[in-house]
């Protein structure tokens, strides 16, 4: 068992860490560190618990540390969900103290040397590790997970990259208030209403999914144009997503490549990694939020509604995922799985 520092572990994706880690068979928490107005208190009087199941009772009594390496002691490896504003010189000072952390942030997504990781897509970008290490002169490492839209978008694109190629993306988003972090959105601007603007989610989206989908020195070549929305639904973000390809692509093969696509971590049998990442549902009103987020314990994507969209011929289809599972800890845990496997810890 490796011992885990959750740095945030007091905000929602912090949570999700404890709960996914819960019963962990490779990992198992030993440190959580949070802000100064929580240092100091054990962790359930320190939290504001947001989530259905119960704080595991491992972690109850835990004291919550500050977030500095000094503090955190006998530790193999750090997840980071803390917010991007204060992460960059944090886990910076971690990796120079030899840890791999594995960071929810956007610091350091589109720092040239860090990999921005979704495991079944780019797995190969894990060796930029070794070159970030060299160039920093630290014996750590960061590692990023990609924002939640994009985590989602990169994992439904990657066996259509394969199987035809991909000449322009578009793609217009429904994301769920939980993705704002908590407490997210005054329910007055969010109820009965859809707000048309998500700070700086657009570019992310643009740029982390050509960095994520290129080579790991090299960004894909192809068009991506996004546009973001948050909407009245609590988990689950919802994208519509319109290709057109570099090969011609029918419903029918294109349903198969994407039921069918498997990877690494499910070849390795990670602990996290759903049997299968993309779940084809085959009802013309699916997948919807509240029905299809938990799908492969909310580390699978769910796609439906494949079909031709003559006017860019391309193909046109919905996926839905779990913003804060697999468009956060959880894509963080199954990264340090796959480090794990792979022999970088």
């Amino acid at each position: 068992m490796l011992k885990a520092a959750i740095l945030g572990a007091t905000g929602i994706v912090g949570q999700r860490f404890i709960e996914l880690l819960h019963h962990h068979p490779w990992f198992k928490i030993e440190a959580i560190a949070a802000s100064e107005r929580s240092v100091g208190l054990q962790y359930s009087k320190a939290v504001k618990w947001k989530l259905q199941t119960e704080i595991p009772e491992e972690v109850k009594d835990l004291e919550v540390l500050p977030v500095n390496p000094g503090s955190i002691k006998n530790v193999d490896i750090i997840y980071s969900a803390l917010p991007s504003e204060e992460a960059g010189r944090i886990e910076e000072e971690f990796a120079k103290k030899g840890y791999i952390v594995f960071s929810n942030a956007s610091s350091h997504r589109m720092d040239e040397d860090v990999p921005i990781l979704n495991p079944e897509v780019n797995f190969q970008h894990s060796e930029m590790i070794k070159e970030q290490r060299k160039r920093r002169g630290w014996s750590g490492g960061i590692v990023t997970n990609p924002n939640c839209t994009t985590a989602i978008l990169t994992l439904s694109l990657k066996p259509i990259k394969d199987e035809f190629g991909i000449k322009r993306v578009i793609v217009s988003t429904m994301q769920a208030v939980s993705g704002a972090g908590y407490p997210g959105v005054p329910s007055m601007d969010i109820t009965d209403n859809v707000i048309p603007f998500i700070r700086n989610e657009e570019e992310k989206v643009k740029i982390e999914t050509l960095k994520i989908l290129g080579d790991p020195w090299k960004p894909a070549d192809f068009k991506i144009s996004a546009s973001c929305h948050r909407v009245n639904t609590l988990d689950g973000h919802l994208e519509a997503v319109f290709i057109e390809t570099k090969r011609k692509a029918d419903p029918k093969t294109l349903t198969e490549v994407m039921a069918k696509f498997q990877a690494e971590p499910q070849r390795l049998g990670l602990p996290t990694a759903p049997k299968n990442p993309i779940v084809v549902r085959h009802e013309e009103d699916r997948p919807q939020p509240r029905l299809d987020r938990m799908e492969g314990k909310g580390m699978s994507v769910v796609v439906g509604r494949i079909r031709e969209d003559p006017d860019l011929e391309g193909v046109k289809y919905l996926v839905l995922g779990h913003n804060t599972v697999r468009g956060a800890a959880g894509c963080s845990i199954l990264n340090s799985e796959y480090f794990k496997a792979a022999g970088y810890i």
